[in-house]
Parts: C-alpha cells; sequence; structure tokens
C-alpha cells in the first residue's frame, strides 16, 4: 500500500511566483483552503485545480490541511496534528473546501452532517464562503452516490454552501465510459485521471468557466524554480473531463 495514504500534508501549495505572475496578468485571485483527507491530497489535487484555474479569468491561490483518512471530527478536534481550525480562523481565505471522508455521508451521517455544519459557521465567521466536495462511491458500490449525494446537497441548502459535484461527475463518466480511469487500483482513491476531472469540476464550480486550452500537462515550480510535473494526461481524456465538467456544472 502506498505511504501516501498516511502522510500529513499542510502546506502551502502555491507559490508567491504564481501569485505575481497572476497579477500581472490583471487577473482576479482567491485563496483556497483544501481540508480533507487523502481524496483531497492524492495526486495533488489542490496544485492542479490551482494550475488549471490559471486558464481562467480568476486565478486559485491554493493551500491545504490533510491527513490521511481524516474525518471532519478529527479536523474540527485537532487530531493528529490537524490545525485546520487554527488556519481558518487566522483568515485571508476566500473559501474553504470541507471534505469528509469517504463513507462519512454513507455510515456516519449524522457526524458529517454536524460537522459540516460547525465549520460552515466558523467558515463565514473568519470571511470565508464555504464549499462541499462531494465524493465518489467505491468502485464496486456505485449505489452509494444516491446517499453521498443527498447528504452533502441537502446539507449545503441547511449551510448555505456551494456543492463542487465530484461524485456526480465521476458518475456520469462512469456511465460514458466504463473504460475511463478513474480509480486507484484500490478501487477507492483516485487516479491521475480521476484527480483531473475532480480539478475540472472544482475549477468550473468556483469560477463559472474552464477554458478549451486547459492544459494536459500539469506542472509547478519547485523552490528552485524549476518546473515540476504533477500530471501528464492525454489530450481526448482532457476533451472528456472539461465535457463531463461542464455538463455536471451547468446551472449551478
Amino acid at each position: 500500500m502506498s505511504k501516501r495514504f498516511y502522510f500529513s500534508l499542510l502546506i502551502p501549495v502555491l507559490s508567491l511566483i504564481t501569485f505575481a505572475a497572476s497579477a500581472q496578468a490583471g487577473k482576479d485571485t482567491l485563496r483556497v483552503l483544501f481540508a480533507g483527507n487523502s481524496y483531497t491530497y492524492f495526486e495533488n489535487l489542490p496544485q492542479v485545480v490551482s494550475v488549471l484555474s490559471e486558464k481562467t479569468g480568476t486565478v486559485l491561490l491554493t493551500e491545504k490541511s490533510t491527513i490521511g483518512g481524516a474525518k471532519l471530527s478529527e479536523h474540527w478536534r485537532g487530531a493528529r496534528g490537524l490545525k485546520t481550525r487554527q488556519m481558518i480562523e487566522k483568515g485571508g481565505y476566500d473559501i474553504v473546501v470541507l471534505q469528509e471522508w469517504s463513507l462519512g455521508t454513507v455510515n456516519e451521517e449524522d457526524s458529517a452532517v454536524y460537522y459540516l455544519g460547525l465549520f460552515s459557521d466558523l467558515v463565514r465567521k473568519n470571511g470565508a464562503k464555504p464549499y462541499y466536495y462531494m465524493t465518489w462511491a467505491r468502485e464496486k458500490s456505485p449505489e452509494q452516490q444516491a446517499v453521498i449525494s443527498r447528504v452533502y446537497r441537502e446539507t449545503a441548502l441547511t449551510n448555505n454552501a456551494i456543492v463542487v459535484p465530484v461524485g456526480e461527475a465521476w458518475a456520469m463518466a462512469r456511465a460514458e465510459r466504463p473504460d475511463f480511469r478513474l480509480y486507484f487500483p484500490d478501487g477507492s482513491h483516485p487516479a491521475e485521471s480521476g484527480t483531473y476531472l475532480a480539478a475540472c469540476v472544482f475549477v468550473a464550480t468556483i469560477t463559472g468557466e474552464l477554458p478549451e486550452n486547459i492544459p494536459g500537462v500539469i506542472s509547478v515550480k519547485d523552490s528552485h524554480g524549476e518546473d515540476l510535473i504533477l500530471m501528464m494526461v492525454p489530450q481526448p481524456d482532457v476533451e472528456f473531463c472539461r465535457k463531463i465538467a461542464l455538463k455536471i456544472t451547468e446551472g449551478q
């Protein structure tokens, strides 16, 4: 099993170089904090979101507070070294993305609803907007998606939050292209293409656009200013992900 399941990643994911470049281009910027677990940090979702957003009129400057398997209750209590509440209370974010653990909405609905509510109040109190990262059903249990979608959507209505319908995009992609590789071999975590599709849905939801020229080669600058390639998605898959993301977010 990959060690990535257990790494705690509580680091900014975008350099000041990107911020300066976006400012020079005259684009709007939004600071986004992702609070979640391995569904968030697998294949570097926040970084991919930021890179794709550079093709829109709003650049998303992303950070994350994550640890493998984390529940929102653990984020709230500060378990296992998580400092999500302190990061939110420090302020400066425009959006905070909340991701419950993969089966939280299925097996522990009351807890998921409770902590989504607590965090939504905290996020708004500190000047940001709460966004809910709707996750996907396990590969062998597609029927879970109905429950996952219901819980996130109903709770979002109660808390005036915005849903990012990644799980529904995955379901649509599976229906249209059963051979499309969304899942890591464990049938739970995202493969590169799964994260790429998730990132497309995030960008389309937050910025309201997803241009035709979004890149398939995703790279960021390392501490030495060198390009670090995170993933390389074939152009047909880029176009497929873009189509699905625009379709699933239409009218949101």
